[in-house]
């Protein structure tokens, strides 16, 4: 017979691990229907009905739609700020991961961006991301940034970011329908203008054509 302290704690670790699971798969369901619809359309109902749990698992686990979004802000940004730990000065990694990045969730973020005005929660979330994206480029270029004198470190800087920025992405990647290797090149050539360099000075590692990015 099985002792009952022994099996107890595997009962609740068995149940924690369950609940983190339905928590995850609410929280996808929640963020797939975020890159398709309005946050306005998207229903607690059908973001259940998705992650095959009932409405008030959902609100118990959540509390409604601004708790999921809080949770999927907190879930994006964990994933971003590992992604995007770069050497500084390692442009050509800087590259790829800010291209990966926008590849796999550029859609989302876009969308995002679309209903910033009428949504102050989702404001809150995309003006984070524009602080943490700006620190990332200050952090990436500031072997060219930190010897600047300050007006012009300014100025460089705010064309770094916009180099780098997801509008880029989608002018490029979207809206021309060019490829992963154009906009690469694009982002570099500009990174290079915004420092009144060549984009050479970079090193050889950013010119190398990327066919394909991971996500």
């Amino acid at each position: 017979m099985k002792d009952e302290s022994t099996s107890r704690p595997y009962r609740q670790t068995a149940r924690a691990a369950a609940a983190a699971e339905t928590g995850e798969r609410i929280l996808s369901a929640f963020m797939a229907r975020m890159e398709r619809y309005w946050f306005d359309e998207i229903r607690l109902e059908d973001v259940a009905s998705d992650a095959g749990v009932t409405v008030q698992t959902v609100i118990r686990r959540f509390g409604g739609k601004d708790g999921l979004l809080d949770a999927g802000q907190n879930v994006m940004e964990s994933s971003i700020t590992s992604a995007r730990r770069v050497t500084a000065g390692d442009v050509a990694k800087a590259l790829d991961v800010i291209i990966a990045e926008y590849e796999e969730l550029g859609g989302l973020v876009m969308r995002l961006l679309a209903q910033e005005d009428r949504h102050a929660q989702i404001k809150a979330v995309t003006d984070t991301g524009r602080r943490h994206h700006r620190a990332w480029v200050g952090e990436v270029f500031a072997p060219w940034l930190d010897g600047m004198p300050s007006e012009w470190r300014l100025q460089a800087h705010d064309a770094l970011v916009v180099a780098l920025d997801i509008y880029i992405w989608k002018l490029v990647r979207v809206d021309m329908r060019r490829g992963v290797p154009e906009l690469r090149r694009t982002m570099r050539d500009l990174c290079a203008g915004a420092l009144a360099i060549a984009p050479e000075a970079f090193g050889a590692e950013t010119f190398k054509a990327r066919e394909t990015i991971d996500v």
